[in-house]
């Protein structure tokens, strides 16, 4: 149900085949004013290949458009405007989502190809704080919205597992910690321990150089250090399980930044062989003067290596594996400048699949303004607050809804759905401040009231006992009324595209909004279980909506309740 090329396609041929489908496709606009058609072709670009002034072109182009889907063509000065058969395209749009079901607005462009997402990669030992929710719910509808588009999706959680503050966190084991504590709340506990050795180390600085001396000894193997290590990632993974569990989050890896210790060296030899390690202030580098960037840190003047020489070793590690079309990095902005340096050194080793390495930035989760910080303890806990807003729309069921049959599955997926929503409904590269009432609000731009339309459309269809025909659907008496609602559900296809090409879920969470709110609208408006001639149609337009919002809230990682 692609109009827009269709227009294309039609004026592919008007014009001898002078520009692309490809090129008109992408010059056609949606009128932001809904009088002045469904669609608009300006033709100042033409003006130069005709030789012609656009108004003229405009004309003469108008008056050839013809097709059984367009009802009325008009020209404004160098625009064309078109208006869409609204009873024509309302059926086929109906008929195509009943038929294909959650299939509709399937995209095929990715061909099949593989698409790594490195992202959530919460640091062990560490409380999985709402500081890493933002990676975690974006790499995820990244995700589902690449397969929807016709890539195969790999997850990656590059958990921090690795680095100097496993030799403080075992100092401060070693000095404060009680194993029946860290056995009986380890995340809380090991927090607790790495607070108060960043405390102690501000009046006692020689608590940093044992802190360095731990870590020295668990990179040599050290097997009491490898005993507390292993025992804080393990314990850590029961708890980041249950949290991504709850949000109905899956992993293809867990291969963290200890996995690529011993795929480090390799990286290095390659830099020497390509003559591309230098030396710096004792340290070994990799110039980036022509790239317009500071030199990449490979290795330090003790001979330790860096966070860019294992990302350039999971690189190497992930285009060798999986062969990847693109390798998505789901982490902050503050890391912008690593991954420009990453992507610059790998192209200097003429590796061209650089080129497919993109960062996916995005803006902090802010508490009072401020980022959150778990060395000062200053964390919000990711579990605290779904458990919360579960709780919260538990309440909310047991006042509006008592008798509701599976209330606790009902109030899970209302108050994770919030939490996701709040966050995917921004644009990935703003801040949000972390505010729970904000996020927990059952109605405005929120996901309980998408979700909360979708059962409201379960409910009709429901009172009237409606079954699609799922074999040939024919549905007609289609007017202005449904227009404004079905005309949206063409809407889909190119807002999951946008969201896919620009790595923006929130072009899909914004798309479910305005069908959810335009729904609402036309059922305020249209007695819809009123018996009449129309009804059938109707019925058959809120399924459509129901099954778009359905599969609008699975792309965000999100459950669709028919009852609530």
């Amino acid at each position: 149900m692609d109009f827009k090329k269709e227009l294309a396609e039609l004026l592919y041929e008007l014009l001898d085949q002078e520009i692309s489908v490809a090129e008109l496709e992408q010059m056609i606009e949606k009128p932001k004013n809904a009088l002045h058609g469904d669609l608009a072709f300006p033709c100042f670009t033409l003006a130069k290949v005709k030789r012609k002034a656009p108004q003229l072109i405009a004309q003469d182009l108008s008056e050839k458009i013809q097709s059984f889907t367009f009802e009325k063509v008009e020209v404004v000065g160098a625009y064309i405007n078109i208006f869409l058969n609204k009873k024509l395209v309302s059926e086929k749009l109906v008929n195509e989502v009943i038929t294909k079901q959650g299939h509709f607005a399937d995209l095929d462009f990715g061909n099949g190809g593989n698409v790594t997402i490195d992202m959530s990669s919460p640091n062990i030992a560490k409380p999985f704080s709402m500081g890493h929710l933002r990676s975690t719910v974006i790499g995820n509808a990244l995700a589902l919205i690449s397969e929807k588009c016709g890539y195969k999706p790999i997850k990656i959680n590059h958990l921090g597992d690795w680095g100097t503050q496993f030799g403080k966190l075992i100092t401060a084991y070693k000095l404060w910690g009680e194993a029946e504590k860290v056995k009986q709340n380890p995340i809380k506990e090991l927090l607790a321990l790495y607070i108060k050795f960043h405390e102690e180390a501000e009046s006692e600085p020689a608590l940093e150089d044992q802190g360095r001396g731990w870590f020295k000894k668990l990179e040599d193997g050290d097997e009491e250090a490898l005993h507390l290590w292993q025992w804080f990632r393990d314990e850590s993974l029961k708890e980041f399980s249950r949290i991504y569990e709850l949000m109905n989050v899956q992993f293809d890896s867990y291969a963290g930044e200890a996995f690529y210790n011993d795929k480090m060296d390799r990286v290095v030899e390659l830099l020497e062989e390509k003559l591309l390690l230098i030396e710096s202030d004792q340290a070994m580098v990799v110039e980036l003067t022509e790239e317009n960037l500071p030199p990449c840190l490979i290795k330090k003047s003790d001979g330790a290596t860096l966070y860019a020489t294992r990302d350039l070793a999971a690189a190497l590690y992930r285009k060798e594996n999986y062969d990847f079309v693109q390798s998505l990095y789901v982490v902050g902005h503050e890391q912008s400048l690593h991954f420009k340096q990453l992507i610059a050194v790998l192209g200097k080793m003429g590796y061209d699949w650089a080129e497919k390495m993109v960062h996916v930035p995005f803006g902090m989760m802010l508490k009072d303004g401020k980022k959150m910080s778990t060395r000062k303890g200053k964390v919000v806990l990711l579990e605290e607050v779904l458990t919360e807003s579960i709780e919260m729309a538990r309440h909310n069921i047991e006042e509006k809804n008592p008798t509701l049959i599976n209330k606790d599955e009902v109030a899970k997926q209302v108050g994770v759905g919030a939490v996701i929503f709040h966050d995917l409904k921004n644009n990935r590269m703003n801040d949000i401040e972390f505010s729970l009432e904000e996020m927990l609000r059952f109605e405005g731009e929120t996901g309980p009231y998408v979700q909360y339309t979708y059962a409201r459309a379960c409910s009709i269809l429901r009172k009237a006992n409606w079954h699609a025909n799922l074999q040939s659907p024919t549905y007609t008496n289609y007017w202005d009324k449904e227009w404004k609602v079905a005309g949206l559900l063409m809407e889909f296809a190119p807002a999951i595209k946008r969201a896919c090409e620009n790595y923006d879920p929130s072009q899909v969470a914004k798309y479910i909004i305005d069908l959810a709110q335009a729904f609402n609208k036309y059922y305020a408006e249209v007695k819809i279980l009123e018996e009449s001639e129309e009804q059938e149609a109707r019925l058959a337009l809120v399924y459509s909506v129901m099954m778009v919002l359905k599969e609008g809230l699975r792309l965000l990682g999100i459950s669709a309740p028919e009852e609530m």
